[in-house]
């Protein structure tokens, strides 16, 4: 059975993990997770996505300590036999890369890869409950610190990465890392409201906008604004350029048709 809900409404796809009690995932669902949002850059109609856990307990609590390594050596897949991390990686990669933004939406514990999961993603709403951390020090493993350092400052994210402490989704407003927080009960609108924001752009804009970000996220600036130049030229000769610039001028609403 899969451990996903996936659902495409009005240009948006909301990927749910579902998982009870925490949303734990397991290296199928980490698969699952690398190749829906693999995907999703396939059709035409997706222009924003939204990843969230099912129930208020967890986003997800990370990696299910009770299966985890527990797969007879016939059953996995070749590359994780040599690689055993492999395939996480992947999933995380897929969103990164997922050709459309990705809104994570966290309703309770975001830890662990749960917490990568998190930060690989474009933008983040959380609710008042959600709890943001690292814990694998705390059970003979090591974690994303890589991803906290994506959030938040140095010193910050070696202090819980160190101490396996975890963080309120008021303490990741506060630092920039979550756009809003939210009652629990209002998070899934929230999300589906900035979704909606997001789809009424244009749609090539918006994945040429992502792809470039994703580009120079760690260039220096002068290579990085050329590689921004080079992708607003490419962005110019599509009609769908033109007529944002010609909605804008005429008050109306834009019609993007991909051309």
């Amino acid at each position: 059975m899969s451990d996903l809900w996936v659902e495409k409404r009005d240009h948006i796809v909301t990927v749910t993990i579902d998982r009870p009690p925490v949303n734990a995932v397991t290296t199928a669902t980490m698969a699952e997770i690398r190749d829906v949002f693999t995907t999703l850059g396939d059709d035409r109609d997706v222009r924003a996505a939204i990843f969230t856990g099912a129930g208020t307990k967890a986003f997800t609590a990370g990696v299910d300590l009770k299966t985890s390594g527990s797969e007879p050596r016939h059953q996995r897949h070749p590359a994780e036999l040599t690689d055993p991390g492999v395939v996480a990686r992947e999933s995380m990669w897929a969103i990164i890369d997922c050709a459309v933004p990705v809104i994570g939406a966290v309703n309770g514990y975001a830890l662990g890869a749960g917490l990568a999961y998190a930060a690989c993603c474009d933008m983040l709403l959380a609710s008042q409950n959600a709890r943001f951390g690292t814990p694998e020090i705390n059970v003979g493993m090591l974690g994303a610190s890589a991803h906290l350092s994506l959030m938040m400052g140095r010193h910050k994210a070696r202090e819980m990465f160190l101490t396996g402490e975890q963080a309120s989704a008021e303490e990741m407003h506060r630092i920039g890392a979550v756009r809003e927080v939210t009652a629990p009960g209002e998070l899934m609108d929230k999300a589906l409201g900035l979704a909606q924001e997001l789809a009424a752009k244009s749609p090539v804009a918006l994945r040429m906008a992502k792809e470039s970000m994703n580009r120079i996220e760690h260039l220096p600036l002068r290579e990085a604004y050329r590689t921004e130049q080079d992708y607003t030229t490419r962005l110019l000769r599509f009609d769908d350029s033109r007529e944002a610039r010609r909605a804008f001028l005429e008050n109306r609403d834009p019609e993007y048709k991909w051309e």
